[in-house]
């Protein structure tokens, strides 16, 4: 009869094989989930280019669910989804610092500030408030309040892996975005040309209240060149709000899961503390926009740089697709999409409302 040797920690185990250690097989484990997200955003791409208003993104999310849907991905596939649902939207938010020029975001004007940094304000606050009414669970309720306030999937992508939301809300929340984003496209230049509103006036509107960039140009560009050129500075001034927003949340994240070895070690958990606050990866958006703000990013590469970013995302919202249960969209119920409806009418006036007392105050 064998017998199991017991002491406080446990039984005993075998040592790990030295291969265990090594990158390789932890590589190759992630290599057939990874491709088929690949495979997906390569679809989702094409669609996307099909349907400009669409987009890649919202593409790869809905075929990956579909997928998920008609054919379960098994155990072989997981790590590699995993990966690309997380790691690549990291190194997705890294390259969009590369679309970034702090000097041009400057020179959109001191009058366009006061419009961004209310609507997102009164966005956040809007979204807290009635998605609690709403019964809309917290991290969901914080992606759809920074997808509309800021820049839609790529606000999403930034703030998901900093509140650690899961795969059916970070699902939920950009199809909720998109939703809206059509809406906007199809009725803001109607709108505009009712409220008289100029080219630099519905730039700065567009560049406000509408979400992704595809949508922002869509719209702006079918009232005019100068307002589709104004516009997209406004929504690359937006982007830059993704920096203070995901330190805030970090924070908040990290007070909530302080643990007992804060008072254990004060001097080494105030050091982990820093390193949780700024998460690598906006720390790459900032030195990629620093880099570029400095002309040692080539302009030619300004275009490449700007399709990989919208590539990484369309392959990480695929792999977040395909790893969604439509189960779990299900019993989310319709309380996300109203409160998506909620704030994009809230974002929207206030952008409007902002601009006419400015001009009259």
């Amino acid at each position: 009869m064998k017998h199991v040797s017991l002491s406080r920690s446990g039984p005993t185990r075998p040592p790990r094989p030295a291969t265990a250690a090594r990158p390789g097989p932890a590589l190759a484990a992630r290599l057939p989930g990874l491709a088929l997200a690949v495979a997906v955003a390569v679809v989702a791409t094409a669609l996307g280019r099909l349907v400009p208003v669409v987009g890649g993104p919202v593409s790869g999310i809905v075929l990956g669910v579909l997928v998920a849907v008609a054919v379960r991905p098994g155990h072989r596939l997981r790590p590699g989804i995993a990966f690309a649902g997380r790691g690549v939207l990291q190194a997705a938010v890294v390259v969009l610092g590369a679309q970034l020029s702090l000097g041009q975001v400057l020179r959109v004007g001191i009058g366009s500030l006061p419009v961004m940094i209310v609507t997102l304000a009164v966005c956040l606050a809007a979204a807290y408030g009635i998605g609690r009414r709403l019964g809309v669970v917290r991290d969901l309720r914080t992606l759809i309040g920074v997808g509309t306030g800021i820049c839609g999937a790529s606000a999403i992508a930034a703030v998901a892996p900093v509140v650690g939301a899961a795969e059916a809300e970070v699902a939920y929340a950009v199809s909720t975005i998109f939703v809206f984003n059509i809406a906007a496209v199809l009725t803001f230049p109607a709108l505009g040309h009712l409220l008289g509103l100029g080219q630099h006036a519905f730039g700065l509107f567009a560049g406000t209240a509408v979400n992704d960039m595809s949508s922002v140009v869509a719209a702006a560009t079918t009232y005019g060149g100068p307002a589709a050129d104004y516009a997209v500075v406004v929504k690359l001034a937006r982007t830059l709000l993704i920096i203070p927003i995901c330190l805030g949340l970090a924070a908040l994240a990290r007070r909530r899961a302080r643990t007992a070895d804060d008072a254990a070690g004060p001097a080494r958990s105030a050091a982990v503390h820093v390193g949780r606050l700024v998460p690598w990866f906006l720390v790459g958006f900032l030195v990629l926009a620093a880099v570029n703000t400095a002309g040692l990013v080539p302009s030619d590469a300004h275009g490449p740089l700007g399709t990989l970013a919208v590539f990484l995302i369309t392959v990480a919202l695929s792999a977040i697709g395909l790893s969604t249960e439509p189960a779990r969209l299900r019993r989310t119920g319709p309380a996300p999409l109203l409160l998506g409806g909620c704030l994009w009418l809230v974002v929207s006036a206030t952008s409007l409302a902002v601009q006419f007392l400015a001009r009259y105050v």
